[in-house]
């Protein structure tokens, strides 16, 4: 299943969504994607597995299916080659930030000094704060000032990879937030989840930025790339 939130977001933005199934051949996954201006790599309320990652399985994780971690990690890697713009939500933040060479805490309550709650197993409209990097596309989504935002997870960056850069942290050092660090490659990474009936209106400007970006790397593309972006009236 997806939540609706995602592809409603997109087309809230003016886009038009493609909901993707876990595709087993990579030419096909190929002939979609060069339909696309961009990816959204949505999260999941189960985790990457640690054993990918050379960690022991903590007794708190519980790993997605391999035939969706297995699909999520193509694309990305696709995405990453063919520079594609990326909004990478929740656990695809995290998977991003793996396939770019990154790593990833397991289990945030053990492995970052004095955290903050993070993830309740019951209220669902858990929210902390967030402080956005100045400067940064976080700043220009959310202008100046404190934000709170929804979140659910105990997983988080440990290593940010290379090509991107943080642009929105938690009190406690977790890393909320980050954006690509190369002129040639819109990328936004967002660990709470815009899509969410939990999120605040604001947090619709998130997907109006990935759409704006995917313009954007539209009018520097070569001619040779295919786009297929379409504004609502």
């Amino acid at each position: 299943w997806i939540h609706a939130g995602y592809y409603d977001s997109v087309s809230r933005a003016g886009g038009i969504p493609v909901v993707m199934p876990p595709l087993a051949s990579d030419d096909d996954l190929r002939r979609i994607v060069d339909t696309l201006d961009g990816i959204v790599l949505t999260g999941c309320k189960l985790d990457l597995d640690p054993v990918r990652l050379g960690m022991d399985k903590h007794p708190a994780t519980r790993p997605m299916p391999a035939r969706r971690e297995d699909f999520d990690r193509r694309l990305a890697r696709l995405a990453m080659e063919q520079k594609l713009p990326v909004l990478a939500i929740g656990a695809g933040m995290q998977l991003l930030n793996v396939i770019c060479g990154g790593s990833l805490y397991q289990h945030i309550a053990e492995e970052i000094l004095k955290p903050l709650h993070h993830r309740d197993p019951v209220e669902e409209r858990l929210r902390h704060l967030i402080e956005v990097v100045p400067g940064t596309r976080m700043d220009q989504i959310y202008g100046p000032g404190e934000i709170r935002v929804n979140s659910d997870h105990h997983m988080a960056i440990d290593q940010l990879a290379a090509a991107f850069r943080v642009s929105a942290t938690c009190p406690d050092g977790v890393i909320e937030a980050y954006e690509s660090a190369l002129d040639d490659w819109f990328v936004l990474g967002v660990q709470f989840h815009p899509e969410s009936h939990t999120a605040s209106a604001l947090d619709m400007q998130v997907f109006e930025a990935f759409l704006e970006g995917c313009q954007e790397q539209r009018q520097t593309a070569p001619a040779t790339i295919p786009f297929n972006l379409r504004r609502a009236a």
